[in-house]
């Protein structure tokens, strides 16, 4: 495991952790794993996945350590100021994401200097659970795009797949018993060589971002052994045809909205 140079984190937290969590995490679910080979024993590295659950994070945690690293999420700043759960998480070494900056570059700053100083980063390129009825990968953020061209660190593609049956989004009941299996696949690291050196415009980020979900995408139908959609669900079209399909019921329920015509007497 990597220590920063500012030993911003504790290192007997960390440890107390690496004891304590995975028997847990393992009595949890049954674990169908593949392709950890591929995950960098040393040196940075930002291990991206797609966000079904939040049983996913443990799913991940472990997944990691397994491979030889510990693991430094991505998590909304706002959790930092928690009582007992922020200073667990500063202990650990977790990242904030400051969502409230204005400026980009400071979104994701300390996650760019956790790499510097080689850790593991994980992110949900998503930015939340997916709001695809089928529960494929949706529209992400380009903040993953954004993090691996400004440092250049790999980013390792993981699929996983199962752990909504632990903990459904936006449930608070875990169904631990029977264990359901998670499954979980890792590739090689994403191709990004088409965008090195580029400025970080806002067409040169989306089209990172979608090269890395599009791997994402492909280790997620081997494990569900089904093809994937033409193109991923994007929910903010979807809010807006949504609206438009609301605005077109309100003006037929309006008086004679939905009443044809008459016509004008000769």
């Amino acid at each position: 495991m990597s220590k920063r140079a500012n030993q911003d984190y504790s290192p007997g937290m960390r440890g107390f952790t690496k004891l304590a969590l995975p028997l847990p995490i393992r009595s949890a679910m049954k674990r169908d794993w593949h392709g950890q080979e591929h995950i960098p024993r040393q040196g940075g590295v930002i291990v991206a996945g797609n966000h079904l659950s939040y049983a996913d994070w443990a799913a991940m945690a472990l997944f990691v350590h397994q491979a030889g690293r510990y693991p430094a999420f991505l998590i909304k700043s706002s959790a930092f100021n928690v009582k007992g759960i922020g200073p667990f998480l500063h202990a650990c070494g977790q990242l904030p994401v400051n969502r409230g900056s204005t400026d980009a570059a400071l979104v994701l700053k300390e996650a760019e200097r956790a790499l510097e100083h080689g850790e593991c980063v994980i992110i949900y390129p998503e930015g939340t659970a997916t709001r695809d009825p089928a529960k494929w990968p949706m529209v992400a953020k380009t903040g993953v795009a954004r993090m691996a061209l400004a440092t250049g660190f790999p980013v390792i593609p993981v699929a996983t797949w199962g752990a909504q049956e632990i903990l459904p989004y936006g449930s608070k009941k875990l169904h631990l018993v029977p264990r359901h299996t998670v499954r979980m696949l890792a590739g090689p690291a994403v191709d990004l060589s088409a965008y090195a050196g580029q400025p970080l415009s806002r067409d040169v980020l989306r089209a990172a971002t979608a090269t890395v979900m599009a791997d994402i995408t492909g280790l997620l139908a081997k494990l569900r052994g089904e093809a994937p959609p033409a193109a991923p669900y994007d929910p903010a079209a979807a809010r807006r045809v949504e609206r438009q399909q609301a605005k077109e019921q309100t003006l037929q329920n309006e008086p004679g909205g939905d009443e044809p015509e008459k016509a004008m007497p000769a």
